[in-house]
This record gives C-alpha cells, sequence and structure tokens, in this order.
C-alpha cells in the first residue's frame, strides 16, 4: 500500500485546530502575563496616558500649551501635543481615580485590538467567515493573544497611548457602509491626533467623495470646538505649534520610525524637509499610489487601507514605534490570503522578528540619549527597521501582489468604487 504523501499545509492546519481549541486560555494567559510585566515595569506609570489625564482639563484654564506633565520622565518634560479638541475628548477619563482611568484605558485597547483583529479575519475569510464561524472567531482570539506580544502593541499599553483606539476607529470608519459615518470617523480621529486624515487618501482613490466630504466637515467641526472653548490656546496651537515635531520628541530617537527620523540618524543632523527627505517622500508616494491602485482594482479594502495608513506613518515627521499598530492587520493579511505565498512568506519572515523582538528597546539602549542624532553606521541600520520594511511592503503591493483570494475563488470584490466593505461582510 502506497504510502500518504507529508502535505506541510495539511499539517499546519491540524495543528492551526488543535490550537483553536485552546484558543480562550491562551488569550487569558497571554494577557494575564502581558499585564504582569506592564504593571510590573515601566508601563505601570503610563506616562503618555498620564499626560491626557492630568493635562486635558488645562483646556478650560487657558494654558493647555504652557504645562508639562508631573510625570515626565528627567530628560524631556511631556507637554501636551494634541490639538484642543483632544482635551476635550479626554475631558470624561479625567474624572476617574488614575489607578480606574489606567485600568479602563488597558481594557478599551485591548477590546479595540480585538476588534481589529476580527474586522482583519472577517475581510480575508470572505464567505468562508459564514461557512466556518466558529473557527475563524478561535482565530480571532489566537491572533489577539499573539498580538499582545507584538512590540508595537505591548508598547501602546506600556506607555498608555492612543494608537490603538485611535485605529480601531479609523478602522471601523474607512470599512463602514454610510458616508456620514465613515467621514465622521475619520475627521472626528484627525481632530484629536492629525495623523488619521491621511485616510482620506482612501477615500478619493475609491470614489467615495462623499465620505471625503463628511470628513472635512467632522474635522472642521472639531477644530471649531476647540476654537469656542480656548480660542487663544486653539490659535496658538494651529497658528504656533503645529509643524514644530521638536516639541513632540528628539527626532532621531530610536523610537521614531519615520523618514525622517530614520535619515537624520543616518546623516547625522536632522534633515528637517530637505532634499533627502523630500527625495524619500517622493519615492514613498510613488510606490504607495501604485499599491493604492493595485488595491482598488483588486477590490482589496483592507489592503487599501493599509498602504494608506503606512504611506501616512512614513511621511510624518514623527511615527514612534508604538504608532505601527497598523501592522497587525498586515500580518492576519500576509497569513491567511492567497495568492503569491513566497512574497508572502518572505514578509512575514522579514516583520515579524521586527515587531516581535524588541529592535527598539535594543537601539535605545546603546544611543547616549535620546537626544542624541549621531551614531554608529550598524545602529543606523538598524533604525531603518520600520521604514524600509513598509517601503518593502508597498512595493511589493504595487509589483508582486496579484488580485485578492476571494478574487481567484470567483467571489465577488471587497470594495466597488463607491462601496464601503460594510456592504459585504457586514461590519458597517
Amino acid at each position: 500500500m502506497r504510502a500518504e504523501r507529508f502535505s506541510p499545509r495539511a499539517s499546519l492546519a491540524a495543528w492551526e485546530r488543535r490550537l483553536a481549541a485552546l484558543a480562550p486560555w491562551l488569550l487569558v494567559v497571554s494577557a494575564l502575563v502581558r499585564a504582569w510585566t506592564i504593571v510590573t515595569g515601566f508601563g505601570n506609570e503610563t506616562i503618555d496616558l498620564y499626560v491626557y489625564w492630568a493635562l486635558a482639563p488645562h483646556v478650560l484654564t487657558d494654558d493647555l500649551y504652557q504645562v508639562t506633565s508631573p510625570n515626565s520622565p528627567p530628560d524631556f518634560p511631556l507637554p501636551f501635543t494634541y490639538p484642543p479638541f483632544g482635551a476635550l475628548v479626554f475631558l470624561p477619563m479625567t474624572l476617574l481615580p488614575w489607578v480606574v482611568a489606567q485600568w479602563t484605558w488597558r481594557l478599551l485597547s485591548a477590546l479595540c485590538l480585538y476588534w481589529m483583529v476580527r474586522v482583519a479575519l472577517r475581510h480575508v475569510a470572505g464567505e468562508g467567515w459564514t461557512a466556518d464561524a466558529a473557527l475563524w472567531r478561535r482565530r480571532a482570539l489566537l491572533w489577539t493573544a499573539l498580538l499582545l506580544w507584538m512590540q508595537p502593541v505591548y508598547h501602546t499599553f506600556e506607555f498608555g497611548q492612543i494608537n490603538l483606539v485611535l485605529s480601531a476607529i479609523v478602522l471601523a470608519a474607512m470599512l463602514a457602509r454610510s458616508p456620514r459615518l465613515a467621514g465622521a470617523g475619520v475627521g472626528f480621529a484627525a481632530g484629536v491626533k492629525l495623523v488619521p486624515a491621511i485616510s482620506g487618501l482612501f477615500y478619493l482613490a475609491t470614489g467615495r467623495f462623499a465620505a471625503a466630504g463628511w470628513s472635512v466637515v467632522a474635522f472642521a467641526l472639531s477644530v471649531g470646538l476647540g476654537f469656542a472653548v480656548d480660542p487663544e490656546q486653539a490659535r496658538h496651537y494651529w497658528f504656533g505649534l503645529l509643524g514644530d515635531a521638536d516639541r513632540v520628541g528628539p527626532v532621531a530617537t530610536a523610537h521614531n520610525q519615520s523618514l525622517r527620523g530614520a535619515l537624520a540618524r543616518t546623516f547625522g543632523y536632522d534633515v528637517g524637509t530637505s532634499w533627502p527627505w523630500l527625495l524619500a517622500v517622493a519615492v514613498t508616494a510613488v510606490l504607495a499610489g501604485f499599491a493604492l491602485r493595485r488595491a482598488v482594482r483588486s477590490g482589496d479594502a483592507l489592503l487599501g487601507v493599509l498602504v494608506v495608513q503606512f504611506l501616512g506613518l512614513l511621511v510624518s515627521p514623527i511615527s514612534w514605534d508604538h504608532h505601527w499598530v497598523w501592522v497587525a492587520p498586515l500580518l492576519i493579511w500576509l497569513a491567511h490570503t492567497r495568492g503569491t505565498p513566497w512574497a508572502r512568506r518572505w514578509l512575514l519572515v522579514l516583520w515579524c522578528p521586527v515587531v516581535f523582538l524588541d529592535v527598539i528597546a535594543f537601539q535605545l539602549d546603546r544611543q547616549p540619549t535620546i537626544w542624541t542624532i549621531s551614531r554608529p553606521g550598524y545602529l543606523s541600520a538598524i533604525g531603518w527597521a520600520y521604514p524600509a520594511l513598509a517601503l518593502l511592503t508597498l512595493a511589493a503591493i504595487a509589483f508582486v501582489f496579484g488580485g485578492r483570494a476571494v478574487a481567484a475563488r470567483g467571489e465577488e470584490p471587497a470594495l466597488a468604487p463607491g462601496q464601503g466593505v460594510g456592504s459585504r461582510n457586514g461590519e458597517g
């Protein structure tokens, strides 16, 4: 009798099903271990959350941008860096005792991570989500347990950052069916923190002009509320502080994984908006343009969202490593979509050590101060980890990947111009 041929794919599928059966317990264990490492280490200070909690009330006392957090590290007094509307959004949290606010924020961030995982999995599953819903729900728990160990996610919890909450809102908005909901989510998110404004490019590329218009309206309302509460502070922010990257933090520190940060570490000085940065932005814009066109033509809404977010992370003056939580849905897309397996495997092989091993801490331990720009060549090279992989990912999407997996199975595209993904998978 002829022996059965070994199939790596079948073996992996069998292992996945065994792990899926344990998914709830694995998530509980992962969450408890991560919580323990946070509360017993630096993360228990959640210094960024303390900025929101301690300084937001100053939006009502005319000195929001003149004060710094009393919990700041010695080498950098932490100011409130968001628009006045951001402070208004955080005001309800300041009514809670500090410890309650900490744990409420951590729980909210964890729920947002799980929700982002579910949305990404529903997208790549297509009709398979309905056909085997129990397995996909278990996969969502497994992915959440795993992604708690991804360093951008962990650092978001450690610093008490807003990244997971804002990313969940933006993802919900960009994949929503209703143009008003889609526009309001992105517009108000940009009112809290400017970076989500890049999401409007996705609406323009997919012909969702009503959503783009509503995002402008929502953003204008957020700015107007800031002026209504404190005209002087709003004027100071929009016409004085906006664009001052040094106020946000040291541009060249290893934490900053934007193009400007990587270029500064390479050249040994802050390149600002000089020719190296302009050239890098031009190359990035071209790659992102081709990648976005490929995503739209293949009907892959999630891929289009990721392209736009990666563009924003690269061209922003400051993109802290914990801003790169958008790598989480990218890993899900790479692991579960079909087509061009060699490219997807190579990107997974490259991304995983960068985001699951703390390459940022490795660099921080070897730079004299967060303000030091010049450093040895090998540290400059490692400092390109996130930007270089993001550029490689955009290039792969633009020129290597084919159409989305569901298209190959004869299903309808996930997105046509003027549609949100909610019209297809019920997430809207």
